[in-house]
């Protein structure tokens, strides 16, 4: 059981063994008879001090510096931050650590304007969840041209290994499912959604993290009242059934339908936006779900804007006898004929 006893004494029995009466650390005697073929594994110990300070002064000092990093978000409570290679700016800093960090779970869209880097505040996110130990598998769905933007800025920035899934996963893997293989993983959108195969190997998996990049790609449209969803989509769907916390990164959450958009949003809440509401998409208030900022609103620490104002102006001009006819049979036609389609649609 590897404790140091105390020999009493021995007592011979014939000329091949011999019974060993020794006393235990807790006092207690007891016996057990050696023979020859056990002698090669015998060793004499020497008894040592419970609280000696004759072990590895360096092994020391490692073992508490990495309890000191293990333990460090507890005092510094932007630790990310301070061992990321970024300086985030002030709205990347609040969609972190104000707005998704306290939500546990996180069912969350990010959809702040382009060039806000969302990119970094999902990696400081992740990165948050890795040291608090409140996340130890991520997996990242992509369109297949971000894949590889995605595992540099995780790997320059965050100091984050994550791994590209190709075929040659399936054929290395041991337990032939290569969505346990790998604890930080990165994978294109369409090439899970196009194959069966992946998602079954998928469902039979747990994530504490998936994040989805380009997230609006996984929609669904209501034809009447029947909803008619792709197989994005579905991944979709799938994805928010195998994991904890789920974050949708989008700059174009709404496509102009409302119903479409609450569809949509079913992804993270199947309940509250179950099925279409009989009297048709009211507008819903989605500020627990999702945050908005727009490019006016980004500006650096000194209070500076981020961006350029933008300015609209309305700019008359003539239109030419043909570029008229163009503009009514267009108009006529979303007038009429596509109120006829959602006639249609409500008959059924």
């Amino acid at each position: 059981s590897g404790l140091v006893v105390r020999i009493v004494t021995t007592e011979p029995v014939g000329t091949d063994s011999l019974t060993v009466y020794y006393k235990t650390p807790d006092g207690k005697l007891r016996e057990r008879m050696l023979f020859r073929a056990d002698e090669a594994a015998l060793s004499i110990a020497e008894a040592g001090r419970p609280w000696a300070f004759d072990a590895s002064g360096e092994d020391f000092k490692l073992a508490a510096e990495a309890y000191r990093i293990n333990l460090a978000h507890l005092f510094d409570p932007m630790m990310a931050v301070h061992t990321s290679n970024v300086e985030p700016l002030p709205h990347q800093i609040t969609a972190v650590y104000e707005s998704m960090l306290p939500r546990q779970p996180l069912r969350y869209v990010l959809a702040d304007d382009p060039g806000a880097g969302k990119t970094i505040m999902a990696g400081l996110f992740i990165r948050e969840l890795l040291m608090r130990a409140d996340a130890r598998r991520v997996l990242i769905v992509a369109p297949g041209s971000l894949v590889e933007q995605w595992q540099d800025e995780m790997e320059e920035k965050f100091g984050l290994d994550f791994k590209i899934f190709g075929r040659d996963m399936i054929e290395n893997s041991r337990g032939g499912n290569p969505f346990e293989d790998y604890d930080q993983l990165i994978a294109r959108v369409d090439q899970l959604a196009r194959n069966e195969d992946l998602q079954q190997k998928l469902a039979h998996t747990h994530w504490d993290l998936v994040v989805v990049d380009e997230a609006h790609k996984l929609s669904a449209a209501y034809f009447g009242n029947e909803l008619k969803k792709t197989k994005r989509f579905q991944l979709g769907e799938l994805l928010g059934g195998v994991t904890r916390h789920f974050l949708l990164m989008t700059a174009t959450p709404h496509n102009g339908k409302e119903e479409d958009f609450q569809a949509w949003l079913s992804l993270l809440d199947s309940d509250r936006f179950y099925g279409k509401s009989r009297d048709g998409a009211r507008k819903v208030d989605v500020d627990d779900l999702m945050r908005r900022m727009v490019k006016e609103e980004m500006f650096r620490f000194d209070g500076t804007r981020l961006f350029p104002e933008r300015r609209a102006y309305t700019v008359n001009y003539k239109l030419s006898d043909r570029e008229a006819a163009l503009y009514e049979a267009v108009t006529s036609y979303v007038k009429e004929e596509m109120g006829k389609a959602e006639r249609l649609g409500d008959d059924k």
